[in-house]
């Protein structure tokens, strides 16, 4: 399953690698060559029956959705035991877009305030942080495998000056937490990816969860 399909362009990548492929989306794919599409609202109940796909592919799609919890546990319902999750979103976790925050308020790839007399589905309504995203896959059926970028611009290296303050920092921030308030192991995991130069520097996250 691909949701959102989008244009189609990587569901019809999908089916021409011979995979049996069903693209999602509000609105129809430009391209649909070989898939089959279904018109789908992904914050609603998806139109795919329970345990119906062995993976679950979304590009780019969860950072526009209304309720980034039900399209997980819609994920969740149509896999199967051990079934994948490959979800990819701007990655707001990097030092470049904690910087932009900083000093404007607003993310690197959502830049800018939302056009409210014009509601879209492209509008970036919910810049998921990783810490957030991993508490929404692990609370809703998912363990995380894999947590990476799909690339790293040479302009983000220039942050990396940042690195031992931001570790410093933010490890002392866990190290002061009181433990009725966080499970000192998760923080420390979280805290370890996070420092991770995928998560530190990279354009975008990428996920690869397992259903449990």
């Amino acid at each position: 399953m691909d949701a959102p399909c989008g244009d189609g362009s990587l569901a019809t990548q999908m089916s021409a690698a011979g995979l049996v492929v069903t693209g999602l989306d509000i609105e129809s794919p430009a391209l649909g060559a070989g898939f089959e599409f279904r018109r789908a609202d992904l914050s609603a109940p998806l139109p795919i029956a329970a345990a119906a796909v062995d993976v679950v592919v979304s590009v780019e799609g969860i950072e526009h959705l209304e309720r980034p919890f039900d399209f997980v546990r819609e994920c969740n319902r149509v896999l199967p035991p051990n079934g994948l999750l490959i979800l990819t979103t701007p990655n707001i976790s990097s030092l470049r877009s904690r910087w932009r925050w900083f000093l404007t308020g607003f993310h690197h790839k959502a830049k800018y305030a939302l056009d409210e007399t014009a509601p879209s589905p492209l509008h970036h309504i919910n810049m998921l942080s990783y810490h957030r995203l991993r508490y929404i896959l692990h609370t809703n059926g998912f363990r995380i495998e894999t947590a990476t970028t799909n690339r790293i611009k040479p302009m983000s290296w220039l942050y990396a000056l940042a690195v031992p303050l931001v570790a410093a920092v933010s490890r002392l921030g866990i190290a002061r937490a009181r433990k009725q308030e966080i499970n000192p192991t998760i923080s420390l995991d979280v805290w370890r990816v996070m420092m991770s130069p995928s998560l530190l520097f990279g354009e975008l996250m990428i996920m690869i969860a397992r259903k449990k």
